[in-house]
């Protein structure tokens, strides 16, 4: 690829402040209904920030969202964007059953492809909660006909990460052929290990010039797109505060008001399109199988 174009995913997780694995602890799913949600308006305004940057981007939307929220998505798709899955309830893969994933996922697919009249082909799971234990649920997304999945992340987490997988997209086959395209979180190398830098809080967290940097010598250097995400509560500083641990409260408050102006900043910076989009430009010798996908992918979760 010529780093001049090279096109990045542009991604957003749509959910809702109250949703995040952060707050599970203290924020009962029974109450989701009786807060005020923002959703709407901060996905709004992303449509609009992305709309006058002339860019498509790829939205994980959340089932519960969808639900209730019909005409973003709608929106979402009039606006060019592509359309893709989040799961349903948020919860982190690793602490559900098989069968209960499934459901949900199938559930989630089927709300989505009803409300915009779209095939849905990407998946992400809540906080990349496809880990060690949790492999099985590659199966069950290529069951449930996803085409790409970007939920591992290739560094260790104490809430997700598998060590020694690709960071760049590659293919998953299971034993019977059929397979799955993974496309990782960005990280790159530094300091001697590999540190996030595709977006999220780690673009809170770290000074403007060193994510540009970062995903810089991804595009220059390695020669390679990178996969960039958020979430609209991000870009909204004024939202309810929830009351939680210091740890928590911190991932999720960190630097609010600097998220926005930083992503104008990006959008200028960098060339975007949707997963769907920077995967079409990929040459499929690009898409190499990683040491994960050469081991069986299924690693079923026994019940608790």
């Amino acid at each position: 690829m010529n780093a001049v174009k090279i096109i990045n995913a542009l991604t957003v997780d749509v959910e809702d402040y109250f949703h995040v694995s952060a707050f599970a602890d203290v924020i009962n799913r029974d109450s989701w209904t009786s807060l005020e949600s923002r959703v709407e308006q901060n996905t709004g305004k992303l449509l609009e920030i992305f709309d006058d940057a002339s860019v498509s981007a790829t939205f994980f939307v959340l089932g519960w969202v969808a639900e209730r929220f019909p005409r973003l998505v709608k929106e979402i798709v009039a606006n060019g964007h592509e359309l893709a899955c989040h799961g349903y309830s948020h919860q982190l893969i690793y602490n559900q059953e098989e069968g209960a994933f499934r459901e949900e996922t199938v559930k989630a697919k089927k709300i989505l492809e009803d409300i915009s009249g779209c095939v849905i082909f990407g998946y992400r799971a809540a906080s990349y909660s496809i880990t060690e234990r949790s492999r099985w649920a590659l199966e069950v997304l290529i069951d449930a006909g996803f085409k790409y999945d970007s939920s591992i992340v290739p560094v260790m987490h104490d809430l997700y990460g598998m060590a020694n997988v690709g960071a760049y997209p590659y293919g998953l086959h299971l034993p019977d052929g059929r397979s799955l395209i993974e496309f990782p979180p960005s990280t790159i190398r530094f300091a001697g290990r590999r540190i996030p830098i595709g977006g999220g809080g780690y673009f809170r967290l770290f000074p403007y010039w060193f994510s540009k940097y970062g995903l810089n010598q991804i595009n220059r250097r390695d020669n390679m797109p990178f996969s960039f995400y958020l979430h609209p509560w991000e870009i909204d500083p004024n939202q309810p505060r929830i009351s939680a641990g210091w740890k928590s409260s911190f991932r999720h408050y960190n630097n609010l008001q600097k998220c926005e102006p930083r992503l104008l900043k990006l959008l200028k910076e960098f060339r975007f399109g949707t997963m769907m989009s920077v995967l079409g430009e990929m040459a499929p010798e690009s898409l190499k199988i990683s040491e994960l996908a050469r081991s069986p992918m299924v690693n079923r979760r026994k019940p608790l």
